[in-house]
C-alpha cells in the first residue's frame, strides 16, 4: 500500500519552498503530531507564513489576503452557530456574508470537514481566502474577543501560580529551568524573537526596571518600546533565552555571553545573547545575525558616492599597506570591512580574519575567533596569521600597542591589512595610532587610507514627500540649504509609521598622499591633517550627509543626529 503524502509536503517540495532534509527533521523530531503541516513548518521557522500561503494560493488558485482587507466592523451573523473558541481553535474568521454565500478566512485550507460543517450548518456555500494564523487570530480577538494581542494572548495561558516571583539561587534552580522549559513560556520567548526579526530589528532588549519589564527592539539604529510582558515573568523569560543560549540558569550575579543558532522564516538566524545583572534583576541583550544575508556585503548597497566608492576600490585592491575604517559602535564598520574583503576574494589570494567575534561566515575566508579566555587575543592571533603566509589580514579591532604594531609591521612586510579604530573622524585615526605608542614614522610608511562612517536612516519610499526646508536647518545646511526644499517620510504601515526604513552609510574617506605623510611624520595634529585632506577634495562626513539629504535618501534630523559640529 503506498503512503499517503501530504498535500502541503508535495506542493511545497515541487515549488522548491521547502527540502526534504527539512521534512524529515520534522518527523525525525516529532514536530507534526497530527497538526497542519504549514502551521507545524511555521512555528519552527521552516518557512514563512506569507511565503507558505503566497504558495498555496498559487497552486490552489484560492486568494490570500492580510487582515488590511477585513471589514472594519462587525459582521452581521447574530445566528452565526459557532464560539469564538471554534472560531480559534480551527482557525477561520468570517469575512462577508450575503443571502446566498459566506467568505471566510482560513489557514489550513485542507481542513474540508470544518468548511462542510459551516456549509450544512449555515446553508450557504463557502468560500475560502487564505490569511494567516496571527492575523486571523487578532482579528477574532478584535471583533469577538478582549481585544488581546498575540503577546497578551500567550501571557493568557501561563499560569500565574507556576511563575511567581522566584528568586535565582540554587535552590530555585531546578524549579526555574522547569518552568522556562513549558509550552507556553517557550512561546512567550519565541514570539518576542520572531516579532523582532519580522519588523527587522537588530538587537532585542529585555530591560527589568522596579515595577516594569521593557522590551525594546533596535529598528535602523534607534530603539522601540513594544508591548512588554509583565514583570512577574522576567524570571521565565530570562531563563529561557540562558537555556537556549547554554548559560548557567543559576548564575545571576555576573554577566553571561552565549549564543543561539535557531531558524526564523525559512532562514538561519543567530542570536549573540548577553546578560547583565542590574539593580532589579538581569537585563538581557539578543544581537541578531542572519547567516543567509550574503547581500548585505555588497559595496555599492551601503551608500558610498561614486567618486568617493571608486576611490575606494582603488585602494582595497592594492598588493600592500593598512587601511583602517573608523567610526563609534554600530557605525557599520565590519559591514564595509566584509564587503572590502568579499570584492577581493579571488583564488589568488589568502585572506585571514581575526575577529571578536565572527559575526558572519564569509566563503573561502579564514576566520578566527578570538578567545581571551584562553590567550587567543588580537596580537597572539595576529602573530600566527602572518605565519600562514596570507595576502590579506583583516583584524576587527586595534585596541592596544601590541596589536597596533604587529599589523604595521605586517602592512610594511607585504600583506594588505585592514582594520578598525574608534575615532570621531578619518584624520583621528592617526592620532590614536600615536596615541597607542606606535611611531610616526612607521604609520607614514604603512598607512595608505582611513574611512570614517556613519549610519542614517533611509527615508520611506512608499510614504517619502517633499517638504520646504525647516528654518532651523538653514544654517547649518549653508549652501546646501539653496535648493529650497528637503524630503521627509510622513509614516506608513510599510515602515511601521516611523518615516524611516532601512539604512545607509555616510562616509569620510582620506587618501594618505605625500603631504599628509610629511604632516604624520611632523606629529600635526588631526585638525591640520583633515585641512589638507580636504585642500585636496575631501568630503567630510556632514557633507556626504547634506548631499544624502538633497538627493531624498535622509533627513537633515539624522544627518545632525550622527555627525558633530567639530567634524565640519
Amino acid at each position: 500500500m503506498l503512503k499517503k503524502i501530504d498535500p502541503v509536503e508535495k506542493i511545497l517540495i515541487s515549488r522548491n519552498k521547502i527540502s526534504e532534509k527539512d521534512l524529515e527533521e520534522i518527523k525525525t523530531n516529532s514536530f507534526q503530531n497530527g497538526n497542519f503541516l504549514g502551521k507545524t513548518l511555521v512555528e519552527h521557522g521552516y518557512i514563512h507564513s506569507e511565503v507558505l500561503l503566497k504558495t498555496l494560493s498559487e497552486e490552489l488558485g484560492i486568494p490570500y489576503v492580510t487582515s488590511k482587507d477585513f471589514s472594519q466592523e462587525e459582521l452581521p451573523l447574530p445566528d452565526f452557530p459557532v464560539s469564538t473558541a471554534f472560531l480559534r481553535e480551527k482557525l477561520i474568521f468570517p469575512l462577508r456574508v450575503d443571502s446566498e454565500n459566506l467568505t471566510i478566512a482560513v489557514f489550513n485550507p485542507f481542513d474540508l470537514n470544518t468548511i462542510e460543517d459551516l456549509k450544512i450548518s449555515l446553508q450557504k456555500t463557502i468560500k475560502t481566502v487564505l490569511c494567516s494564523e496571527e492575523e486571523i487570530l487578532e482579528s477574532i480577538e478584535s471583533f469577538y474577543g478582549e481585544g488581546n494581542s498575540a503577546l497578551g494572548r500567550i501571557v493568557g495561558d501561563i499560569d500565574d501560580d507556576d511563575i511567581g516571583d522566584v528568586e535565582l539561587d540554587s535552590e530555585s534552580a531546578d524549579h526555574i529551568r522547569d518552568m522556562a522549559s513549558e509550552a507556553p513560556v517557550i512561546k512567550l520567548v519565541n514570539h518576542i524573537i520572531s516579532q523582532a526579526i519580522e519588523r527587522g530589528a537588530s538587537d532585542i532588549h529585555l530591560e527589568p526596571f522596579e515595577k516594569d519589564l521593557v522590551l525594546r527592539y533596535r529598528i535602523d539604529g534607534v530603539l522601540h518600546d513594544f508591548e512588554s510582558p509583565p514583570k512577574r515573568f522576567h524570571a521565565a523569560i530570562s531563563s529561557r533565552i540562558k537555556i537556549m543560549a547554554h548559560l548557567d540558569i543559576s548564575e545571576r550575579r555576573l554577566p553571561q555571553d552565549g549564543r543561539i543558532k535557531l531558524k526564523a522564516q525559512g532562514k538561519d538566524i543567530d542570536l549573540r545573547v548577553s546578560t547583565l545583572p542590574t539593580l532589579y534583576g538581569e537585563s538581557v541583550v539578543m544581537r541578531i545575525l542572519d547567516k543567509g544575508d550574503e547581500g548585505v556585503f555588497s559595496l555599492e548597497g551601503l551608500g558610498f558616492p561614486e567618486e568617493e566608492l571608486r576611490k575606494f576600490q582603488e585602494i582595497i585592491k592594492k598588493p600592500y599597506g593598512k587601511f583602517l575604517v573608523t567610526g563609534p559602535t554600530g557605525s557599520g564598520k565590519t559591514t564595509t570591512l566584509y564587503g572590502a574583503l568579499q570584492t577581493i576574494n579571488t583564488q589568488d589570494r589568502k585572506i585571514i580574519t581575526v575577529e571578536d567575534p565572527v559575526e558572519y561566515q564569509l566563503k573561502g575566508v579564514n576566520q578566527i575567533h578570538v578567545k581571551a579566555s584562553i590567550g587567543l587575543t588580537f596580537a597572539h592571533g595576529l602573530r600566527s596569521i602572518v605565519r600562514q603566509d596570507p595576502d590579506v589580514i583583516m583584524i576587527g579591532e586595534i585596541r592596544d600597542s601590541e596589536t597596533a604594531d604587529i599589523a604595521i609591521q605586517a602592512a610594511l612586510t607585504g600583506h594588505m591589512v585592514f582594520s578598525t579604530v574608534h575615532t570621531n573622524d578619518a584624520a583621528g585615526a592617526i592620532t590614536r595610532l600615536v596615541d597607542m605608542g606606535v611611531e610616526s614614522f612607521l604609520i607614514s610608511s604603512a598607512l595608505i587610507g582611513v574611512l570614517a562612517q556613519r549610519l542614517v536612516r533611509v527615508i520611506c519610499e512608499n510614504c517619502k514627500e517633499k517638504i520646504p526646508i525647516k528654518p532651523s536647518f538653514i544654517k547649518e545646511m549653508g549652501n546646501y540649504a539653496d535648493q529650497g526644499y528637503t524630503f521627509e517620510g510622513k509614516g506608513c504601515d510599510q515602515c511601521t509609521n516611523t518615516g524611516y526604513r532601512g539604512r545607509k552609510g555616510l562616509y569620510e574617506l582620506m587618501i594618505i598622499d605625500n603631504d599628509i605623510r610629511k604632516l604624520i611624520v611632523e606629529n600635526a595634529s588631526a585638525h591640520l591633517i583633515r585641512d589638507s585632506a580636504q585642500s585636496k577634495g575631501m568630503k567630510i562626513l556632514r557633507e556626504d550627509g547634506w548631499e544624502k539629504v538633497l538627493s531624498g535618501v535622509t533627513t537633515p534630523e539624522e544627518v545632525l543626529r550622527v555627525t558633530l559640529d567639530n567634524e565640519l
